[in-house]
């Protein structure tokens, strides 16, 4: 295949790890879009590329505004004639990115999130083999329609399932309940399994963040922070509660009159298995909490149910729609009927 027959794959670097250098006692994201792509001279054999530095931040910097903008612009670039988008950043945060990305953006092209767990300055840096696996399966037409995707380690992971979970490992990925979607063998992409029901939601561009808190609970939580929720000036709160949703008797009245006046997620701790709903019935149980008006969050970590729900706030969606949306994407597959109205689901 010469160059001209070869698909286009647009590169947008935001920063991270993968762009990391410095020449003292650590590194920060220096390396440009275009660095990345010249530091990986078999990219001209998969694609032709378009790069371009989009951000260049710490992962955790990454703001709802700039993931709107991104989602607008691999849009365009698809409509301009790119098989396929791969976005590089920090780790840290790729499950927030590729989740958003996967309510984002329509259509079939493969958007692909990568990154590095060891920075270019180190023996054994992986960002080169994840940037070449990333637009493999951004430019091979195996992974359309699949949505947005995280390729890290020859691996292949649905947005909606991905979540990292090792602070050093250079496989530092994991999919709970199903497990990677695919992997890559010899550099050939291979896609085993696909994704029941496409999530779309319509939003556009936005320059301000709805405010929603995170709060992680313990054992013992005197429930303190949750009083202090409203007043901080939030909008909406997320609860990581313990193992299949259950928090302190202490923090239940104040998370019970949270509800009435803005939208509480009640998500696990664990990372894995999808919450509780109809099990346990003490005070501060799965059962007494959804009672009292929290939405349960399914098999969403807490840190995707923060992202769908300071999107559903930007829409505009009240709390009766966000608790719909939250039904839809809890399921494997979602009747029409239980969709709200900015949130669709096809296939």
């Amino acid at each position: 295949m010469t160059a001209r027959e070869l698909p286009s794959v647009s590169v947008l670097a935001l920063g991270g790890t993968i762009a990391s250098t410095g020449a003292g006692a650590g590194v920060t994201p220096k390396l440009s879009a275009e660095q990345l792509v010249q530091s990986v001279p078999a990219l001209a054999d998969v694609a032709r590329i378009r790069a371009e530095t989009f951000r260049q931040v710490p992962s955790p910097e990454l703001t709802l505004a700039d993931l709107t903008a991104l989602a607008a612009e691999i849009a365009q670039r698809i409509d301009d004639g790119d098989a396929g988008v791969v976005i590089t950043q920090g780790t840290n945060t790729i499950e927030e990115t590729a989740f958003a990305l996967d309510l984002l953006v329509s259509g079939d092209a493969p958007v692909v999130v990568t990154g590095a767990m060891r920075n270019p300055t180190l023996p054994g840096a992986d960002g080169p083999a994840n940037l070449l696996a990333a637009v493999s399966t951004a430019a091979h037409p195996t992974a359309r329609g699949i949505g947005a995707v995280v390729v890290f380690a020859d691996e292949i992971h649905a947005a909606r399932y991905v979540r990292k979970a090792h602070t050093q490992s250079v496989m530092p990925f994991r999919s709970s309940p199903v497990g990677p979607i695919g992997w890559l063998s010899e550099g050939a992409v291979r896609v085993g399994a696909r994704p029941v029901g496409r999530r779309r939601l319509g939003l556009a561009a936005v320059d301000e963040s709805p405010r929603v808190a995170l709060l992680s609970i313990g054992a013992g939580d005197e429930g303190l922070l949750v009083d202090a929720v409203e007043p901080a000036g939030y909008v909406g709160l997320v609860v990581e509660a313990t193992g299949g949703g259950h928090t302190t008797a202490a923090c239940v009245e104040e998370l019970e009159r949270l509800a009435a006046e803005m939208p509480v997620v009640l998500a696990s701790r664990t990372g894995a298995g999808e919450l509780l709903q109809h099990t346990y019935q003490f005070k501060g149980s799965e059962m007494d909490l959804i009672g009292r008006g929290l939405i349960p969050a399914g098999a969403m970590t807490a840190a995707q149910a923060r992202i769908l729900l300071r999107l559903l706030l930007a829409a505009g969606a009240p709390t009766d729609e966000v608790r719909l949306a939250f039904v839809a994407l809890a399921a494997p597959s979602a009747p029409a009927e239980l969709l709200a109205g900015r949130l669709t689901v096809t296939g």
